[in-house]
């Protein structure tokens, strides 16, 4: 008996039938270079790309609120104040720097050099700090008179106090002791709903500011009386007054930048949740601006 002969087998793997016909990958397309035109395009998008509603040409321009008035002054009055301050705190550091020489001077001779240091470290205090606090004043009183038109308006009363007497209340050397925080307490009182019948009770705060004030004036005052005495030991004295009332001034802008941004908020509180961002979808009904064209060049090729 012969032994079987194994049996050969060709194994052939065929892929699974897809559920799907499969579908011809398309080439990616090849960069031909930047679209050609047989003449200069006339199409284009305006140029009114994030621009509010109230800017587009022949639209209504809304007519200005107190309450966006006195924003708008607060805003230019707290940057103000703050250079009053800074220009303040420089002067008298100047000043100090000015007393110390004065005192060394006494026993030894100073550099030509560091003198001349001092003496334009404190004429350039001396300039830009009333520059900077006489605009302060001015943005502050508008501010003010503005902030009590809106109280008045939010609590529907009518200040006792024209604003003829503010002014002059806060312009008048003695009157400005007083008045100014008077206003500013009968503010608050109003600004806090608090009854036209009761007297007006300044907070903490103002009351803090109110003396800071009066000393900063007062300094001023004796300040300005003393440079009118001849001596050298009333130009040292001097030099003391100058740095007092420099110190006093830097405190009285930075408390003043607290005040109002305190009553800012409490007369018109801004809640984040209202800000919404616009966008220009389209104008319509308006006419756009005609911006001039240019001539095209005769050897141009297109």
């Amino acid at each position: 008996m012969q032994p079987m002969q194994p049996m050969r087998v060709d194994w052939v793997a065929s892929p699974p039938v897809p559920l799907r016909p499969y579908r011809s990958r398309r080439p990616d397309p090849h960069y031909s270079g930047p679209p050609a035109y047989p003449a200069p395009p006339r199409w284009g998008f305006p140029a009114l790309t994030w621009r509010w509603p109230t800017t587009v040409p022949g639209a209504d321009k809304p007519v200005a609120q107190p309450v966006d008035r006195m924003r708008a002054l607060a805003g230019s009055a707290v940057p103000l104040l703050w250079i009053t301050g800074v220009a303040a705190a420089f002067t008298a550091g100047a000043e100090l720097l000015r007393y110390i020489l004065l005192l060394v001077s006494r026993d030894a001779v100073l550099p030509a050099g560091l003198l001349h240091t001092s003496d334009a470290l404190v004429v350039t205090g001396g300039v830009v700090a009333p520059v900077s606090a006489a605009l302060a004043a001015l943005v502050g009183i508008l501010w003010l008179l503005r902030a009590r038109q809106v109280a008045g308006e939010l609590t529907s009363t009518r200040p006792d106090r024209p604003n003829w007497q503010v002014v002059a209340g806060v312009l008048v050397p003695g009157v400005n002791l007083v008045l100014p925080g008077a206003t500013l307490a009968e503010l608050e009182h109003t600004i806090l709903g608090r009854p036209s019948a009761e007297r007006p009770r300044p907070s903490r705060e103002l009351l803090h500011w109110w003396g800071w004030w009066a000393a900063s004036l007062l300094a001023s005052g004796i300040t300005l009386l003393w440079s009118l005495r001849a001596g050298v030991q009333a130009q040292a004295d001097g030099v003391l007054w100058h740095l007092l009332a420099d110190a006093l001034v830097a405190v009285v802008a930075i408390r003043s930048v607290r005040l109002l941004k305190r009553y800012n908020a409490l007369l018109a509180p801004v809640n984040p949740a209202s800000v919404q961002r616009y966008e220009l979808i389209s104008v319509r009904g308006a006419d756009l601006p005609e911006l001039p064209r240019r001539e095209r060049p005769k050897d141009a090729v297109r």
